[in-house]
């Protein structure tokens, strides 16, 4: 791994794109019945792109762009805009279920036939935050817009320098292939690929799939905020609306935020809380036909967080008790 790495740093990548490096790993793909080229290291690019923007509670909550799921957090974002949530109490009945509901009928960010603009259209969002009723769950189907193993670190400096950052190999360590005498572990994101023929995310030469990876950045008045994401596969939508809901709305602490109890959505109306939830909140839940089940283990389930929040004095940086990160100050 230390000579990959130099010999990455030392060619600028090109080692590892059409160099040895790339020999190697397509050497040992075809040695194991694969299909990887020279060709698809070759050819392949990066992208610079423009994060899509939602304005909320007096910032603008930036995510990446589609083939990422980061629209699904800006869309249920954009639907509690139509709800007073100051005047609820953060860990109340009232204000988890209408979080709850909000991202129900938008975690499906997959299917990219339209453009983000159109989902995140104002009154798309607006008329899907009326079919919320605030006493009752309900399992919505999705709408129909206006045609039109994860490490995250955060990171800011003294002159005001944010940096947002998420990378993944994906379930656990990735495929589980590490390429002979590199120490490069392959990693398994084609499993987000669809097989479904003629399905936008159908699987494809020189096409991305869909990935679960979001970092999240906030601004305000132009000018960075906050740095934050949280790491967990599916939970990661449902993960920033929580977090940045308790940030935003309710003052919260980053470290408080963060170490705040948390719920996942399964299929239909069934949620899972953390078994550090209050029972008033459970019980709660389940009254407005909720099904609620209690986890103990938060490790997978629940995702984990980073923070860090810009403010009059500097900074103020938090690290999720759920994995073992670390905010630190040099």
């Amino acid at each position: 791994m230390a000579r990959t790495l130099e010999r990455i740093a030392a060619t600028q990548g090109n080692a590892f794109y059409r160099g040895e490096l790339a020999q190697a790993m397509v050497a040992h793909a075809h040695a194991s019945g694969a299909l990887h080229t020279l060709a698809d290291f070759a050819e392949h690019t990066v992208d610079w792109v423009t994060p899509l923007g939602l304005d909320y509670a007096a910032t603008t909550v930036h995510e990446i762009p589609p083939n990422g799921q980061g629209i699904a957090a800006l869309m249920a974002l954009g639907i509690l805009r139509a709800f007073d949530l100051p005047s609820l109490p953060p860990d109340s009945v009232a204000s988890q279920h209408l979080q709850i509901d909000a991202y129900r009928f938008v975690s499906d960010p997959r299917t990219m036939e339209l453009p983000p603009s159109a989902l995140l259209d104002p009154d798309y969002l607006a008329s899907r935050a009326r079919l919320i009723d605030p006493q009752r769950a309900q399992d919505f189907g999705p709408g129909e817009p206006p045609k039109g193993g994860t490490v995250y670190l955060c990171a800011a400096d003294e002159q005001g320098m944010m940096v947002s950052l998420i990378q993944s190999n994906y379930m656990g360590f990735g495929s589980g292939v590490v390429v002979p005498g590199t120490g490069i572990s392959l990693q398994n994101r084609g499993t987000g690929f669809s097989l479904t023929t003629g399905h936008p995310n159908e699987i494809g030469g020189g096409k991305r799939p869909f990935h679960t990876i979001i970092p999240g950045f906030l601004t305000r008045d132009g000018a960075p905020l906050a740095a934050f994401g949280v790491m967990g596969g599916p939970i990661q939508p449902p993960g920033h609306v929580q977090t940045l809901v308790r940030l935003l709305i309710h003052g919260m602490s980053p470290q408080a935020v963060l170490d705040a109890p948390r719920w996942k959505l399964n299929g239909g109306i069934s949620v899972d809380l953390e078994a550090s939830a209050t029972r008033e909140l459970r019980a709660g839940l389940i009254a407005l036909g909720h099904q609620v089940d209690a986890v103990a283990d938060s490790y997978m389930d629940f995702g984990a967080g980073q923070i860090i929040l810009r403010t009059d004095g500097g900074y103020a940086a938090a690290s999720d008790p759920r994995r073992d990160g670390q905010a630190a100050g040099f």
